[in-house]
């Protein structure tokens, strides 16, 4: 079982946060981050609706490196699942690598 940390709350976010959620056995726990949370809360709330499944919510800005790192830190994922941006790539995989 794994911690996943999904960085992205758009339409794609939401659907990879609901198709984790209906996997526990795999994702134990699920952390939604975005740069508006009040946008990753709106999805837990309907997970939790749906699947009585908690989600943790972070804010974070996925072009700063450093905070990205210290999420990473914070969270301690076995993954983490970029549905950002496309320019958001490097910076969040820069993160990971910091991160370890």
């Amino acid at each position: 079982m794994a911690k996943v940390l999904i960085v992205g709350a758009g339409g794609v976010g939401q659907v990879v946060t609901h198709k984790c959620a209906q996997v526990p056995e795999v994702f134990a726990e699920i952390v939604l981050a975005s740069r508006t949370e009040e946008k990753c809360r709106k999805i837990a709330a309907q997970v939790a609706e749906r699947t009585g499944r908690k989600v943790e919510t972070a804010q974070v800005d996925a072009d700063d490196v450093a905070q990205m790192t210290k999420l990473i830190e914070r969270v301690k994922p076995g993954v983490v699942v970029n549905v950002a941006l496309p320019y958001q790539d490097l910076p969040i995989m820069d993160a990971c690598l910091a991160a370890g």
